[in-house]
């Protein structure tokens, strides 16, 4: 005979569904937002909603950050290095 495990139901301070939709909303909003945007409504998700909520939102839009930063200096990058960008600077300077 076997013993069935029942998964508790996690609805307190344990609960990753506030903190997943802090980020879903993150998502959501770093699609429309600008970064500055973002902070001030990460702000406004800090001082009213649920602490879950905030930290996955505050989290979510970190990582956005870090991202476009990442995108911006990879595109930096290959706009000095990439042959065709020097081929045309140079034939514009001559």
């Amino acid at each position: 005979m076997t013993t069935m495990t029942i998964a508790p139901a996690t609805t307190g301070p344990d609960d990753t569904s506030e903190y997943a939709a802090g980020r879903a909303d993150a998502y959501d909003d770093a699609h429309t937002l600008t970064l500055p945007q973002l902070h001030t409504r990460a702000a406004h998700y800090i001082a009213y909603a649920t602490p879950a909520r905030a930290a996955g939102y505050a989290d979510r839009v970190h990582e956005t950050a870090m991202e476009r930063a990442a995108v911006t200096a990879a595109e930096t990058e290959l706009a000095h290095t990439s042959p065709t960008t020097w081929a045309r600077t140079n034939d514009a300077a001559a």
